[in-house]
């Protein structure tokens, strides 16, 4: 089940209703039985993978709670091991086991060696790496001792498969949303403002999802599937869409998630803050995928040093931060590439960093101006753009030559000859795109500068203009949402990952 099926119009009022009717007692539990319902609209045998996960991790933080951290450290070490190897292998075997295989017989063939292929039908569990990072950040924390261990197996169970975020994230911190899980069973949670509030981030999310990232979708699916067809001028026109759908598809997602967990009482961690107004890559990567990003910081970049250690060691964990990032989104070598890339963004821009200042200095740019801040961050923004084509490509060899197509067949001429309108999207579809990415340009702005959300421009409003921006939406939405025959609802693009 998808936030934007029939089903979930369905579902969703049904559990909200009866999660403020039921006793406060029965909360987690019917949450928890709505969570497994809600995943198992994909396939209902892959919900006992969520469960094993659960178990492992649950009995591993009880385990460690029961050692004494200062005298057996070397036993809850291998507690955590062994937590940490089951969740892993797991998480291998179901998104990797084709890629890991395919590496090894590359190996293999340079000594002559062939090995062949398991008929194996894996079919990827949607959200497996989103509910696995999760249930391993929690009994991380257990063992380094900044949470305690959850002894109520219910609440623990609905903490790793709390259906808002369950498939696409934000992946949680247990140490933020435990506790919340904790007072649903005791405290009255109904506030009209918060439900209001929640109602507005949802609807919000559907239009970045329905309104732009399906419809820019359109036009990149045609173009990035029949690339060699195009000039460059079309070629850079669906990469920087592609930036726009994947920004507005996994934002959407993040942002309904959000809303729907707001008005069950509970508040999930913001996954972007407008990251296309940042004027560095690291700036950009410290406001996109958030929880994603600070998840690899505090348990993988961290522990192998971070930076407080030598500069090419730091260099180089950032370079595996990166890449180990890229691999979670896909087990295939262009999002590695993609990875890589990223990393390779950020250590150059630490290297040139001084030289940068000094030369600002002597041409006394005001690096804090206006025209200096949009410069940079359109350059940030060209950058990730020319990175995500890895992204979206389906090898790196179709990357690569996405690439040069676009440098050496550049036509400038196809802006006015009307050509972008044979790309999967005709005059009218076409403004009705520019006009979403405007709005929500002008959403993002005020985030940079109030760092507030949707649901908060809405309310600062006086009543009458809070209708017509819900009647705008709504009317967008309903009327030019990308659904039905002609286009048919895409999921959402990090299922996949």
């Amino acid at each position: 089940m998808q936030f934007t099926s029939y089903e979930f119009l369905i579902f969703f009022p049904v559990v909200v209703l009866m999660y403020y009717v039921i006793p406060k007692r029965l909360r987690q539990l019917w949450l928890l039985a709505a969570s497994y319902y809600f995943y198992m609209g994909w396939n209902a045998q892959y919900a006992l993978l969520i469960l094993v996960s659960t178990l492992t991790t649950y009995l591993c933080a009880v385990f460690m709670g029961g050692v004494d951290n200062g005298h057996k450290k070397r036993k809850r070490r291998r507690i955590l091991v062994a937590g940490l190897a089951v969740n892993l292998a797991i998480l291998v075997f179901f998104k990797y086991f084709y890629f890991v295989h395919g590496a090894i017989g590359t190996a293999l063939a340079v000594f002559g060696v062939k090995i062949a292929v398991p008929e194996f039908d894996i079919l990827l569990p949607v959200g497996i790496s989103f509910y696995t990072f999760q249930a391993l950040g929690y009994v991380i924390d257990v063992y380094r001792g900044t949470v305690k261990p959850e002894k109520n197996v219910i609440r623990y169970a609905l903490f790793v498969s709390f259906f808002p975020q369950l498939v696409a994230g934000p992946i949680e911190r247990s140490g933020h949303l435990l506790g919340q899980l904790e007072k649903i069973s005791h405290e009255k949670l109904w506030d009209f403002d918060k439900v209001t509030r929640g109602l507005l981030m949802m609807l919000w999310g559907f239009f970045m999802k329905m309104v732009i990232a399906d419809r820019a979708a359109v036009l990149v699916n045609q173009v990035y599937d029949q690339y060699y067809m195009y000039s460059g001028m079309a070629l850079l026109l669906a990469s920087v869409l592609f930036a726009v759908e994947i920004y507005c598809d996994f934002a959407g997602y993040s942002v309904i998630a959000i809303g729907a967990a707001k008005i069950l009482g509970i508040e999930l961690m913001v996954n972007f803050e407008a990251p296309f107004f940042s004027t560095s890559v690291s700036a950009l990567w410290r406001r996109w995928h958030i929880s994603l990003s600070t998840w690899f910081r505090d348990y993988l970049y961290i522990p192998l040093g971070g930076n407080r250690c030598s500069r090419p060691r730091k260099y180089f964990n950032s370079m595996v931060t990166f890449a180990t990032s890229g691999l979670w989104h896909g087990a295939s070598w262009n999002y590695v590439v993609w990875g890589v890339i990223q990393g390779m963004y950020i250590i150059i821009g630490d290297i040139t960093r001084p030289f940068r200042t000094k030369l600002n200095g002597f041409f006394g740019v005001r690096v804090k101006s206006f025209g200096c801040q949009f410069i940079q961050g359109v350059c940030t923004f060209l950058l990730f753009v020319l990175s995500l084509v890895f992204f979206r490509a389906d090898t790196v060899g179709d990357g690569v030559y996405y690439i040069q197509r676009m440098f050496l067949q550049f036509d400038v001429w196809t802006l006015f000859d009307e050509s972008i309108y044979h790309l999967g999207l005709d005059r009218k579809e076409m403004g009705v795109l520019w006009i979403g990415i405007l709005i929500l340009l002008i959403v993002d702005a005020y985030y940079v500068r109030k760092k507030a959300l949707f649901d908060s421009l809405v309310k600062e409003q006086c009543l009458a203009v809070q209708y017509v921006i819900v009647a705008a939406l709504l009317v967008l939405v309903i009327v030019f949402g990308v659904y039905g025959d002609g286009y048919d609802a895409a999921q959402f693009i990090y299922f996949q990952f």
